[in-house]
């Protein structure tokens, strides 16, 4: 598990506001209907995200993480993993995920995701002019493997992915990526950080990868105060990417 119900995301450095926020259900072309959560930037940038949880869905630290990003000047929506196993309900720590996360197949993924640029693109998700996804662990390397499963993606971040995971689709990507790691993280070592790194290269992948040394798995919580200088750091690092996607 990558967030619990006690964690908070960090505060932008951007001190604007959301002008609204809430939950709502979005569709994908296969019939999926799943749950979400927008938030409505105040003085929106043109520019949105959406956002994928961890392995446990969509939970408060996800729609709190909305309201921040639109707080940054940047329409959001995050989304959930299960609505073709377990429909709508709570995502709280009560929630038996891994029986489900073991239904997601990459390709629904892939049109839960295209459903939430499409929302964030039209004129009820901000018409907003470049999209971008973020994930965090499980949607770390989901986020990252849609620079090759979105036809129109301005770019792709992902905090503590497992590159195993997208290495399938390192030849196919096309839009820039963010790659934030954790240099303390149990599951992915600094030495697998750096292949990634070595191999998103050979490809010619447009890439910045970020990593943390002393940092670890889902240090990027408002809670974890030993890494708050981290956690402001990959605030700037992912505003600055929306700005201005990585070119080499």
């Amino acid at each position: 598990m990558c967030y619990d119900d006690n964690a908070r995301p960090p505060l932008p450095p951007v001190g604007g506001a959301a002008s609204d926020q809430g939950e709502i259900h979005l569709s994908s072309p296969d019939g999926n209907r799943f749950m979400a959560y927008f938030a409505r930037a105040a003085e929106p940038s043109g520019s949105g995200v959406a956002i994928l949880p961890d392995v446990r869905g969509l939970h408060l630290f996800y729609k709190e993480l909305a309201q921040r990003f639109a707080e940054a000047g940047l329409d959001a929506v995050a989304i959930d993993y299960f609505g073709r196993t377990a429909g709508d309900g709570t995502r709280d720590e009560t929630f038996e995920f891994m029986p489900h996360v073991q239904q997601v197949t990459m390709d629904q993924l892939a049109l839960d995701v295209g459903a939430a640029l499409a929302y964030l693109r039209s004129p009820q998700g901000g018409a907003v002019s470049r999209a971008f996804t973020v994930g965090f662990c499980f949607g770390g390397s989901s986020s990252l493997n849609q620079a090759a499963l979105q036809d129109q993606l301005d770019g792709a971040i992902g905090l503590y992915g497992m590159p195993s995971r997208s290495r399938p689709y390192i030849a196919t990507m096309h839009a820039p990526l963010l790659v934030i790691a954790a240099g303390q993280d149990r599951s992915t070592s600094p030495e697998e950080s750096q292949a990634f790194d070595a191999e998103l290269t050979q490809a010619q992948v447009a890439h910045r990868m970020v990593v943390y040394p002393n940092a670890p798995h889902s240090f990027f919580d408002r809670h974890q105060v030993d890494f708050a200088g981290e956690s402001a750091d990959a605030w700037e690092q992912m505003l600055g990417f929306i700005r201005e996607p990585a070119t080499s």
